[in-house]
Protein backbone atom coordinates (compact mmCIF):
# COMPACT_ATOMS: atom_id res chain seq x y z
CA UNK A 1 0.00 0.00 0.00
CA UNK A 2 1.13 3.34 0.80
CA UNK A 3 4.01 4.33 3.27
CA UNK A 4 4.57 7.05 5.63
CA UNK A 5 7.99 8.15 5.58
CA UNK A 6 10.10 8.51 8.82
CA UNK A 7 13.47 9.81 10.16
CA UNK A 8 15.89 6.51 9.85
CA UNK A 9 18.30 7.59 12.98
CA UNK A 10 17.02 7.02 16.07
CA UNK A 11 15.42 10.52 17.73
CA UNK A 12 16.90 11.90 20.65
CA UNK A 13 13.34 12.13 22.19
CA UNK A 14 10.39 10.04 21.64
CA UNK A 15 7.27 10.28 23.87
CA UNK A 16 4.31 7.48 24.32
CA UNK A 17 0.75 9.35 24.34
CA UNK A 18 -1.72 6.82 25.72
CA UNK A 19 -5.26 8.82 24.65
CA UNK A 20 -8.16 8.47 27.41
CA UNK A 21 -11.65 10.21 26.78
CA UNK A 22 -10.69 12.68 29.83
CA UNK A 23 -7.15 12.17 30.67
CA UNK A 24 -3.99 10.73 28.92
CA UNK A 25 -0.91 9.32 29.94
CA UNK A 26 2.56 10.37 28.88
CA UNK A 27 5.51 8.14 28.56
CA UNK A 28 9.01 10.05 27.84
CA UNK A 29 12.73 8.27 26.67
CA UNK A 30 15.58 9.68 25.80
CA UNK A 31 17.23 7.96 22.16
CA UNK A 32 19.33 5.40 24.87
CA UNK A 33 16.11 3.77 25.74
CA UNK A 34 16.29 5.20 29.44
CA UNK A 35 13.14 7.02 31.25
CA UNK A 36 12.78 10.72 31.01
CA UNK A 37 9.64 11.72 32.70
CA UNK A 38 6.01 10.11 33.31
CA UNK A 39 2.73 12.47 33.84
CA UNK A 40 -0.88 12.59 33.49
CA UNK A 41 -2.58 15.08 31.31
CA UNK A 42 -5.86 16.06 30.76
CA UNK A 43 -7.09 15.33 26.83
CA UNK A 44 -7.68 19.35 26.06
CA UNK A 45 -5.81 21.77 23.04
CA UNK A 46 -5.28 23.85 26.88
CA UNK A 47 -3.57 20.80 28.38
CA UNK A 48 -1.58 19.70 25.62
CA UNK A 49 -0.37 22.77 24.59
CA UNK A 50 1.06 23.12 28.36
CA UNK A 51 2.74 19.88 28.15
CA UNK A 52 4.12 19.72 24.60
CA UNK A 53 4.49 23.68 23.70
CA UNK A 54 7.53 24.34 25.06
CA UNK A 55 9.03 21.26 24.52
CA UNK A 56 11.72 20.52 21.84
CA UNK A 57 10.80 19.08 18.39
CA UNK A 58 10.47 15.47 19.23
CA UNK A 59 8.49 12.08 17.92
CA UNK A 60 5.17 11.22 19.71
CA UNK A 61 3.52 8.26 19.19
CA UNK A 62 -0.44 7.60 20.31
CA UNK A 63 -2.85 5.24 19.04
CA UNK A 64 -5.52 5.49 16.61
CA UNK A 65 -8.91 6.75 18.45
CA UNK A 66 -11.25 9.00 18.84
CA UNK A 67 -9.12 11.93 19.92
CA UNK A 68 -6.43 11.03 17.79
CA UNK A 69 -7.44 12.64 14.78
CA UNK A 70 -7.30 16.21 16.68
CA UNK A 71 -4.91 15.52 18.84
CA UNK A 72 -2.28 14.54 15.91
CA UNK A 73 -3.23 18.05 14.32
CA UNK A 74 -2.60 19.61 17.72
CA UNK A 75 0.53 18.15 18.13
CA UNK A 76 2.11 18.65 14.71
CA UNK A 77 1.01 22.24 14.92
CA UNK A 78 3.77 22.12 17.85
CA UNK A 79 6.18 21.29 15.62
CA UNK A 80 6.51 17.40 16.12
CA UNK A 81 6.49 14.59 14.24
CA UNK A 82 3.74 12.53 15.17
CA UNK A 83 2.89 8.42 14.61
CA UNK A 84 -0.14 7.00 14.47
CA UNK A 85 -0.32 3.22 15.72
CA UNK A 86 -2.61 0.87 13.96
CA UNK A 87 -3.25 -0.89 17.25
CA UNK A 88 -5.64 -3.77 14.98
CA UNK A 89 -2.54 -4.50 12.96
CA UNK A 90 -0.01 -4.47 15.77
CA UNK A 91 -2.13 -6.42 18.21
CA UNK A 92 -4.34 -8.74 16.04
CA UNK A 93 -7.54 -9.73 17.48
CA UNK A 94 -6.21 -9.89 20.97
CA UNK A 95 -4.08 -7.76 23.31
CA UNK A 96 -1.54 -7.85 25.65
CA UNK A 97 -2.22 -9.69 28.93
CA UNK A 98 -0.64 -7.22 31.00
CA UNK A 99 -1.69 -3.78 30.32
CA UNK A 100 -2.76 -0.12 31.84
CA UNK A 101 -2.13 3.28 30.98
CA UNK A 102 1.13 3.71 31.52
CA UNK A 103 2.42 0.46 30.18
CA UNK A 104 0.59 1.37 26.92
CA UNK A 105 2.75 5.05 26.53
CA UNK A 106 5.36 2.88 27.50
CA UNK A 107 5.40 0.52 24.61
CA UNK A 108 4.23 3.21 21.98
CA UNK A 109 7.49 5.02 23.11
CA UNK A 110 9.93 2.31 23.00
CA UNK A 111 8.65 0.76 19.69
CA UNK A 112 8.32 4.05 18.35
CA UNK A 113 11.94 5.12 19.26
CA UNK A 114 13.00 1.66 17.57
CA UNK A 115 11.10 1.70 14.44
CA UNK A 116 8.18 3.80 13.85
CA UNK A 117 7.03 0.67 10.72
CA UNK A 118 6.24 -1.54 13.55
CA UNK A 119 3.44 0.47 14.60
CA UNK A 120 1.92 0.35 11.13
CA UNK A 121 1.49 3.66 11.38
CA UNK A 122 -2.07 5.61 9.64
CA UNK A 123 -2.22 9.42 8.02
CA UNK A 124 -5.21 10.70 9.43
CA UNK A 125 -7.21 13.09 6.72
CA UNK A 126 -7.24 16.92 7.45
CA UNK A 127 -10.39 18.65 9.30
CA UNK A 128 -12.28 20.14 6.30
CA UNK A 129 -12.36 16.39 5.03
CA UNK A 130 -13.29 14.93 8.27
CA UNK A 131 -16.04 18.06 8.30
CA UNK A 132 -17.53 16.63 5.22
CA UNK A 133 -17.07 12.92 6.12
CA UNK A 134 -19.39 13.83 8.17
CA UNK A 135 -22.07 14.74 6.71
CA UNK A 136 -21.89 11.29 4.75
CA UNK A 137 -21.52 9.57 8.04
CA UNK A 138 -24.53 11.36 9.34
CA UNK A 139 -26.52 10.92 6.32
CA UNK A 140 -26.05 7.02 6.65
CA UNK A 141 -26.82 6.83 10.25
CA UNK A 142 -30.43 8.22 9.12
CA UNK A 143 -30.94 6.28 6.31
CA UNK A 144 -29.86 3.39 8.72
CA UNK A 145 -32.20 4.48 11.20
CA UNK A 146 -35.29 4.96 8.66
CA UNK A 147 -34.82 1.11 7.04
CA UNK A 148 -34.45 -0.31 10.49
CA UNK A 149 -37.95 1.40 10.98
CA UNK A 150 -39.56 0.22 7.71
CA UNK A 151 -38.73 -2.92 8.67
CA UNK A 152 -40.39 -2.77 11.84
CA UNK A 153 -43.78 -1.33 10.54
CA UNK A 154 -43.45 -4.30 7.56
CA UNK A 155 -42.71 -7.23 10.29
CA UNK A 156 -45.13 -5.94 12.71
CA UNK A 157 -48.20 -5.33 9.48
CA UNK A 158 -46.95 -9.41 9.08
CA UNK A 159 -47.41 -10.37 12.67
CA UNK A 160 -51.19 -9.37 11.68
CA UNK A 161 -51.74 -11.30 8.98
CA UNK A 162 -51.64 -8.49 6.04
CA UNK A 163 -48.85 -7.22 4.10
CA UNK A 164 -47.59 -4.09 3.08
CA UNK A 165 -46.80 -2.54 -1.21
CA UNK A 166 -43.49 -2.90 -2.05
CA UNK A 167 -42.18 0.35 -2.74
CA UNK A 168 -39.06 2.95 -2.45
CA UNK A 169 -38.46 4.41 0.85
CA UNK A 170 -39.11 7.54 -0.07
CA UNK A 171 -42.74 7.33 -0.24
CA UNK A 172 -43.05 4.45 1.93
CA UNK A 173 -45.12 6.44 4.70
CA UNK A 174 -47.34 7.83 2.08
CA UNK A 175 -47.99 4.63 0.12
CA UNK A 176 -48.74 2.51 3.14
CA UNK A 177 -50.41 4.62 5.35
CA UNK A 178 -54.33 3.40 4.71
CA UNK A 179 -52.90 -0.59 4.59
CA UNK A 180 -52.07 -0.92 8.10
CA UNK A 181 -54.46 -2.46 10.07
CA UNK A 182 -56.53 0.07 12.62
CA UNK A 183 -55.67 -1.96 15.48
CA UNK A 184 -52.25 -0.98 14.58
CA UNK A 185 -52.83 2.89 13.68
CA UNK A 186 -51.85 3.77 17.57
CA UNK A 187 -48.55 1.77 17.02
CA UNK A 188 -47.81 2.71 13.84
CA UNK A 189 -48.57 5.94 13.04
CA UNK A 190 -46.03 7.94 14.92
CA UNK A 191 -43.45 5.64 13.36
CA UNK A 192 -44.85 6.71 9.36
CA UNK A 193 -44.27 10.04 10.62
CA UNK A 194 -41.11 9.60 11.94
CA UNK A 195 -40.12 8.22 8.63
CA UNK A 196 -41.19 11.02 6.50
CA UNK A 197 -38.80 12.93 9.12
CA UNK A 198 -36.17 11.05 8.47
CA UNK A 199 -36.60 11.18 4.41
CA UNK A 200 -36.90 15.23 4.27
CA UNK A 201 -33.64 15.06 6.46
CA UNK A 202 -31.50 12.60 4.48
CA UNK A 203 -32.74 15.17 1.20
CA UNK A 204 -31.38 17.68 2.88
CA UNK A 205 -28.13 15.82 3.31
CA UNK A 206 -28.20 14.91 -0.46
CA UNK A 207 -28.36 18.96 -0.93
CA UNK A 208 -25.77 19.74 1.06
CA UNK A 209 -23.68 16.40 -0.07
CA UNK A 210 -23.99 18.05 -3.82
CA UNK A 211 -23.29 21.62 -2.49
CA UNK A 212 -19.60 20.25 -0.95
CA UNK A 213 -19.24 18.55 -4.72
CA UNK A 214 -19.41 21.37 -6.10
CA UNK A 215 -17.53 23.79 -3.99
CA UNK A 216 -14.46 22.00 -2.36
CA UNK A 217 -14.63 18.22 -4.29
CA UNK A 218 -15.23 18.67 -7.97
CA UNK A 219 -13.05 15.49 -9.08
CA UNK A 220 -16.19 13.37 -7.42
CA UNK A 221 -18.26 15.14 -10.14
CA UNK A 222 -15.56 13.07 -12.73
CA UNK A 223 -15.24 9.76 -10.73
CA UNK A 224 -19.18 9.40 -11.24
CA UNK A 225 -18.18 8.34 -15.22
CA UNK A 226 -19.10 4.46 -14.35
CA UNK A 227 -22.73 3.18 -13.94
CA UNK A 228 -23.66 2.57 -10.32
CA UNK A 229 -21.63 4.98 -9.03
CA UNK A 230 -23.47 7.74 -7.79
CA UNK A 231 -22.56 11.36 -5.87
CA UNK A 232 -22.39 9.71 -2.37
CA UNK A 233 -20.04 6.91 -3.12
CA UNK A 234 -17.51 8.72 -5.32
CA UNK A 235 -17.75 11.50 -2.59
CA UNK A 236 -16.97 9.36 0.41
CA UNK A 237 -14.33 7.68 -1.67
CA UNK A 238 -12.79 10.98 -2.25
CA UNK A 239 -12.45 11.72 1.01
CA UNK A 240 -11.72 9.05 2.33
CA UNK A 241 -8.58 8.92 0.40
CA UNK A 242 -8.07 12.20 0.05
CA UNK A 243 -4.46 12.30 -1.55
CA UNK A 244 -4.57 10.00 -4.16
CA UNK A 245 -0.77 10.31 -4.44
CA UNK A 246 0.13 8.63 -1.32
CA UNK A 247 -0.38 5.43 -3.31
CA UNK A 248 2.33 3.72 -5.25
CA UNK A 249 -0.41 2.48 -8.23
CA UNK A 250 -4.17 2.27 -7.76
CA UNK A 251 -4.02 -1.53 -7.06
CA UNK A 252 -3.32 -0.64 -3.81
CA UNK A 253 -6.72 0.61 -3.51
CA UNK A 254 -8.61 -2.31 -2.91
CA UNK A 255 -6.13 -3.00 0.04
CA UNK A 256 -6.87 0.26 1.15
CA UNK A 257 -11.10 -0.93 1.57
CA UNK A 258 -10.25 -3.92 2.58
CA UNK A 259 -11.43 -5.69 -0.56
CA UNK A 260 -8.67 -8.76 -0.77
CA UNK A 261 -8.07 -11.64 0.97
CA UNK A 262 -6.47 -11.75 4.43
CA UNK A 263 -2.95 -13.48 3.86
CA UNK A 264 -2.04 -16.20 5.86
CA UNK A 265 0.69 -18.26 4.08
CA UNK A 266 3.04 -20.76 6.12
CA UNK A 267 5.39 -23.07 4.23
CA UNK A 268 3.50 -24.99 1.93
CA UNK A 269 0.13 -23.92 3.52
CA UNK A 270 -2.02 -21.42 1.19
CA UNK A 271 -5.30 -21.37 2.79
CA UNK A 272 -8.06 -19.28 0.69
CA UNK A 273 -9.29 -17.12 3.55
CA UNK A 274 -12.14 -14.29 3.58
CA UNK A 275 -11.32 -10.85 3.00
CA UNK A 276 -9.60 -8.56 5.28
CA UNK A 277 -12.27 -5.84 5.76
CA UNK A 278 -9.60 -3.37 6.59
CA UNK A 279 -10.21 0.20 6.53
CA UNK A 280 -13.53 2.51 6.53
CA UNK A 281 -16.42 0.07 6.07
CA UNK A 282 -18.69 2.74 4.77
CA UNK A 283 -16.79 2.99 2.05
CA UNK A 284 -16.60 -0.51 1.59
CA UNK A 285 -19.81 -0.58 2.17
CA UNK A 286 -20.77 2.05 -0.84
CA UNK A 287 -18.70 0.22 -3.12
CA UNK A 288 -19.93 -3.17 -2.87
CA UNK A 289 -23.42 -1.65 -3.00
CA UNK A 290 -22.26 0.27 -6.41
CA UNK A 291 -20.62 -3.48 -7.85
CA UNK A 292 -23.81 -5.16 -6.76
CA UNK A 293 -25.85 -2.64 -8.98
CA UNK A 294 -23.75 -3.52 -12.15
CA UNK A 295 -24.21 -7.36 -12.13
CA UNK A 296 -27.70 -6.73 -10.96
CA UNK A 297 -30.34 -6.83 -13.19
CA UNK A 298 -30.36 -2.61 -14.43
CA UNK A 299 -26.77 -2.79 -15.14
CA UNK A 300 -25.15 -2.16 -18.16
CA UNK A 301 -22.96 -4.35 -20.62
CA UNK A 302 -19.49 -2.93 -19.75
CA UNK A 303 -15.88 -4.53 -18.58
CA UNK A 304 -16.87 -4.54 -15.12
CA UNK A 305 -20.15 -6.39 -15.69
CA UNK A 306 -18.54 -8.85 -17.98
CA UNK A 307 -15.56 -9.52 -15.37
CA UNK A 308 -18.12 -10.45 -12.72
CA UNK A 309 -20.42 -12.64 -14.70
CA UNK A 310 -17.34 -14.62 -15.17
CA UNK A 311 -16.68 -15.25 -11.70
CA UNK A 312 -19.60 -16.07 -10.82
CA UNK A 313 -20.12 -18.29 -14.15
CA UNK A 314 -17.79 -20.34 -12.50
CA UNK A 315 -20.34 -21.70 -10.12
CA UNK A 316 -19.23 -23.37 -6.71
CA UNK A 317 -20.23 -21.91 -3.55
CA UNK A 318 -20.75 -18.29 -2.91
CA UNK A 319 -19.89 -17.29 -6.74
CA UNK A 320 -22.30 -14.11 -6.62
CA UNK A 321 -20.80 -13.06 -3.90
CA UNK A 322 -17.03 -13.46 -4.67
CA UNK A 323 -18.07 -11.89 -7.76
CA UNK A 324 -19.34 -8.96 -6.31
CA UNK A 325 -16.33 -8.19 -3.94
CA UNK A 326 -14.37 -8.70 -7.15
CA UNK A 327 -16.47 -5.84 -8.95
CA UNK A 328 -15.76 -3.55 -6.07
CA UNK A 329 -12.21 -4.19 -5.63
CA UNK A 330 -11.62 -3.59 -9.46
CA UNK A 331 -13.81 -0.46 -8.88
CA UNK A 332 -11.76 1.28 -6.25
CA UNK A 333 -8.84 0.91 -8.56
CA UNK A 334 -10.42 2.12 -11.89
CA UNK A 335 -11.94 4.91 -9.42
CA UNK A 336 -8.30 6.09 -8.14
CA UNK A 337 -7.26 5.58 -11.95
CA UNK A 338 -9.59 8.09 -13.65
CA UNK A 339 -8.80 10.32 -10.20
CA UNK A 340 -4.91 10.20 -10.82
CA UNK A 341 -4.78 10.20 -14.90
CA UNK A 342 -7.42 12.48 -15.07
CA UNK A 343 -8.65 9.81 -18.23
CA UNK A 344 -12.02 9.55 -19.49
CA UNK A 345 -13.94 6.44 -18.50
CA UNK A 346 -13.90 3.77 -21.29
CA UNK A 347 -16.48 1.06 -20.34
CA UNK A 348 -14.99 -1.32 -23.04
CA UNK A 349 -11.50 -0.66 -23.06
CA UNK A 350 -10.52 -4.00 -22.18
CA UNK A 351 -12.90 -5.11 -25.15
CA UNK A 352 -12.03 -2.82 -27.59
CA UNK A 353 -8.34 -3.99 -26.77
CA UNK A 354 -9.00 -7.53 -26.99
CA UNK A 355 -10.35 -7.02 -30.16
Amino acid sequence: MFQLKYATAIPAVTIGLDLGDKTSRVYEVNAAGERVREETIGTTPTALAKSFGKHAACRVVLEVGTHSPWVSRELAGLGHEVVVANPSAVYGKGRRRKRNDRLDAEYLARQGRADPRLLHPIQHRSAAAQEDLALVRARDQLVQTRTGLINHVRGAVKSFGARLTRCSADVFPRRVAREVPAALQPALAPLLEVITELTQRVASFDRQLAQAIRARHPVAERLQQPVGVGPLTALAFVLLIEDPRRFRQSRDVGAYFGLVPRLDESSQSTPQLRISKAGDALGRRLLVGAAQYILGPFGPDCDLRRHGQGIAARGGKNAKKRAVVAIARKLAVLLHHLWVSETPYDPDYLLKRAA
